[in-house]
């Protein structure tokens, strides 16, 4: 069904209300009985990332997990995307207040590769909370317009949509107020968790994110949309027991999904068992990986999509990537444990690649690490190799998630890797959260931040190139805009 500009216009906000550039990030707060402006359009001073944790463990570890996430989580992609037209990479992240570490604000910015600098970073808005599961992500349509989807953790806080007024532009946003056709006709889009957005040329938006709640505690669901503004009726693809995690990937010829599964009584904490479930035709069916059709959404443990089970093992899957090869044929990256703790008594962390050979998966491990959080990305290059850029290296905060930088690499296909290059060194905090553009420049190639893995702290921005040179991003800026300091290697 077709609506009219008319109709779809009363879901479209006038315009934002544009701020003075302060030259500093301000917490904003909101009095009783004053609504709250969503898009600020303001300009930081500097690069800093946000500081979060989750679930105290009362042990040497702190945390069950903590640190520097302002590029966090494997579920939230992409976090930057390179537009050859411009010669840039624009990025968003969870970045803070200049007197907070801690207060989620959502931050647009690029890298300039003709000139080498970034500008200030734009302040999008403050989600007003301090949960980086809140970060947002990033998407460029085929007209240049820049989109942050800004996320939520479950129900509690709402979920936005925002595009740039001008095509390559971050100065200034504009609220987008989405709506979802139902039987009942449009709907409001106003929460979604775990977003990942791929922009299709020819196609629009292609996106697989989660919802909370029934059917199961994590439901797994897919949507499209030509202009980012109307999405066609949601799809429910997975509600196994107490749900899943799901990491995706989309191109022209097909839309992906891996993801594992709660098992039912276990508490959340728990995930385990690694699917696969793909679709031809932009998800009017969707398919195992030899073409055998399913119906969605996947609710038997025992599904087709089965790609091995980690259950019967007693393994915990942690999803961390997903790529298709020259042939159209999954990579899945991910790391399997014996728990979720932290601490040497869930070891080995094996990063595991299963990879679709056209006529069975095979499964092999990649390298170790020393978390279950510890996160990188996996990039397959034209001439054949396969590279992991991760912290897979022990950092200053051993057992914490992230540890120092590396990149490895494998000429066979992933059935061995050896170690390139160490990226990072004798630093004070771990880094976290390594992750790969679409459309990955040489001279920006991966993209990550840095913290304290067992107390609060402040975290630096980070990206590497394609040969392993590492730029922190300024942390003050005396200027609008600046060159990224280069790290010794």
């Amino acid at each position: 069904m077709r609506w009219s500009a008319l109709t779809l216009s009363l879901f479209l906000t006038v315009g934002p209300t544009v701020h003075a550039d302060t030259g500093a990030s301000r917490r904003h707060t909101v009095r009783p009985g004053q609504s709250r402006q969503v898009t600020l359009n303001e300009k930081a001073d500097g690069y800093r990332g946000i500081w979060y944790m989750n679930q105290p463990s009362h042990d040497q570890y702190v945390y069950k997990y903590s640190g520097g996430l302002g590029t966090y989580c494997a579920k939230h992609r992409p976090f930057a995307v390179y537009c050859a037209q411009v010669r840039k990479t624009f990025f968003c992240y969870g970045g803070t207040t200049a007197d907070s570490n801690t207060h989620l604000l959502h931050m647009v910015s690029y890298f300039d590769h003709a000139t080498g600098e970034v500008p200030r970073p734009t302040i999008l808005l403050d989600k007003q909370t301090s949960d980086a599961h809140d970060n947002p992500v990033i998407s460029v349509d085929g007209d240049g317009y820049i989109w942050v989807f800004s996320t939520s953790h479950g129900r509690s806080r709402p979920s936005y949509i925002h595009r740039s007024v001008r095509p390559y532009r971050i100065d200034q946003f504009e609220q987008v107020h989405a709506v979802r056709l139902t039987d009942s006709g449009p709907q409001p889009i106003t929460n979604f968790s775990y977003w990942q957005v791929w922009y299709v040329p020819d196609h629009g938006f292609v996106c697989f994110f989660t919802i909370y709640g029934a059917p199961a505690k994590r439901t797994l669901f897919f949507a499209t949309s030509r202009d980012g503004v109307t999405w066609r009726r949601w799809t429910c693809l997975a509600a196994i027991e107490e749900g899943h995690y799901q990491i995706s990937a989309a191109t022209s010829q097909k839309a992906g999904t891996a993801f594992n599964m709660h098992p039912r009584g276990r508490g959340l904490n728990w995930r385990t068992n690694l699917y696969y479930l793909e679709s031809t035709d932009g998800g009017k069916t969707w398919q195992t990986v030899d073409g055998q059709p399913v119906e969605v959404p996947i609710t038997d443990a025992d599904s087709p999509c089965l790609v091995y089970d980690y259950r019967t093992e007693g393994l915990n899957v942690y999803l961390k990537d997903i790529r298709y090869d020259a042939c159209g044929r999954p990579v899945i990256l991910y790391l399997t444990s014996r728990g979720y703790q932290a601490g040497p008594q869930n070891d080995p962390r094996t990063w595991t690649i299963a990879r679709w050979t056209g006529q069975q998966w095979q499964i092999r491990p990649a390298m170790t690490s020393d978390n279950n959080y510890d996160m990188g990305s996996l990039y397959l290059e034209p001439d054949g190799t396969w590279r992991i850029i991760a912290p897979t290296e022990t950092g200053p905060q051993p057992y914490n998630p992230g540890g120092e930088v590396a990149m490895w690499v494998s000429r066979d296909e992933g059935t061995h890797w050896s170690l390139m290059k160490r990226l990072t060194g004798n630093s004070p905090r771990n880094h976290t959260y390594v992750r790969r553009p679409v459309h990955a420049h040489p001279k920006f190639y991966a993209f990550w931040a840095d913290g304290h893995g067992r107390k609060p702290s402040k975290s630096h921005l980070y990206f590497c190139t394609k040969q392993g040179a590492v730029f922190m991003l300024p942390r003050q800026m005396k200027s609008d805009r600046e060159k990224p300091r280069q790290l010794a290697p």
